[in-house]
């Protein structure tokens, strides 16, 4: 992995410190993140469990202190993006990080396909660096998702992986999880369908009608997955994820029916995350929809398949109109939505297509009830994408 792990007795930690980095348990269990503080109470809960000593690539610190955290509290629609960054070179930066990100998804599933090879505090390591940039660039990100539509149906799995995290831990940041927490959640939605290595690929990337034997295969993923987690010592909170996220609130999900109550937050996330990236990608037996329709068939929520507060996360994270779509305006002029008005989810910030103002910035504004608004959706060929 390349980074050593340093090792603190707790006894010599003192109460309310920061890490500047995350800190374990044996070299799976992330016991805090950055912004937390390493409590008294903290302190005496280790020693009674017999943990006398934690692992952390930082130090303790008398202060708290984070870069992407005061970079996150710049983000905004219109604001500058940075020293000398324009909104295309954010653009260019987002789609090398997707780039990036799903050859290390391709890369870790072969790994295990192959290799027989997982490692937790790897993966974890790697779901903190995507959880910074998803702080920073979180505009950007869900700008570029449709321009990155799988190349071929070998990707398929680890494109729909890579974009499940992004949109989850979207999710998760509106629903204020600590870094620890966030950190958890993208790495079972990174791996929330590792159980399809275990199948044959022909099954799962079929573009006719499943055979009553192939169906019944697919059911079993959830399952497969959690095996593999399990093998490797993942904590049981990202295992159960993986396991639990076809599961349906009505309790016709699978692969054990569970209601509401019985599934796992992190499984509910992923299971809206997922849902949504599916309805709005190409498929190898279907078209996308667009992301606007996609919304709104979850928003539907027919027989109360998915959990009101992350789907109400969802549409205040991402907007009705979701980030990234291009509308038509009631003024007849082109736009791309690009960011989310919190107060008013349905009114989103837009990018008016071929417009700058004054400075030469790309020309923003919000849409309103009582002003300019969406009409429709545009069709990408309506504004000469391919």
């Amino acid at each position: 992995m390349g980074i050593e792990m340093e090792q603190y007795a707790v006894k010599d930690i003192l109460p309310g410190s920061y890490f500047a980095e995350p800190v374990f348990l044996d070299e799976r269990f992330i016991l805090a993140a950055p912004e937390m503080p390493f409590t008294e109470e903290m302190g005496k809960f280790l020693v009674k469990w017999q943990f006398p000593e934690v692992l952390s690539v930082g130090e303790p610190l008398e202060y708290y202190h984070s870069e992407a955290a005061d970079s996150n509290n710049k983000e905004g629609a219109g604001e500058d993006t940075g020293p000398g960054l324009t909104d295309q070179d954010e653009i260019k930066r987002a789609k090398d990080f997707y780039i990036g990100f799903n050859q290390y998804a391709e890369d870790l599933f072969t790994q295990i396909a192959i290799k027989n090879k997982l490692d937790f505090k790897e993966v974890a390591l790697k779901m903190k660096e995507v959880c910074d940039v998803v702080k920073a660039d979180r505009r950007f990100l869900l700008r570029v998702q449709k321009a990155l539509d799988p190349e071929s149906d070998q990707n398929y799995l680890t494109s729909h992986a890579v974009k499940s995290t992004i949109i989850a831990l979207v999710i998760g940041s509106y629903l204020k999880f600590p870094l620890h927490r966030l950190i958890e959640l993208g790495t079972a939605a990174l791996l929330h369908e590792i159980g399809m290595i275990r199948l044959p690929p022909q099954i799962y990337l079929n573009k006719r009608a499943l055979s009553p034997s192939e169906r019944k295969a697919i059911l079993t993923h959830p399952i497969l997955g959690y095996e593999i987690l399990k093998t490797f010592d993942f904590p049981l909170n990202i295992s159960m994820a993986a396991l639990e996220h076809h599961e349906r609130e009505n309790g016709e999900g699978y692969p054990r029916k569970l209601t509401g109550e019985k599934i796992s937050l992190y499984a509910k996330i992923i299971a809206v995350a997922c849902s949504f990236e599916a309805l709005t990608t190409r498929r190898p037996h279907r078209e996308a929809k667009d992301t606007y329709t996609g919304m709104v068939d979850l928003l539907k929520n027919e027989g109360n398949q998915y959990n009101d507060t992350v789907i109400r996360a969802l549409v205040y994270s991402l907007s009705i109109y979701p980030i990234g779509l291009y509308v038509l305006l009631s003024n007849g002029k082109k736009a791309q939505v690009v960011d989310v008005n919190p107060e008013k989810p349905r009114y989103p910030i837009v990018e008016i297509l071929g417009e700058l103002t004054p400075e030469g910035r790309n020309k923003t504004m919000e849409t309103s009830p009582e002003g300019i608004s969406i009409t429709r959706p545009l069709k990408r060929e309506e504004i000469g994408l391919p």
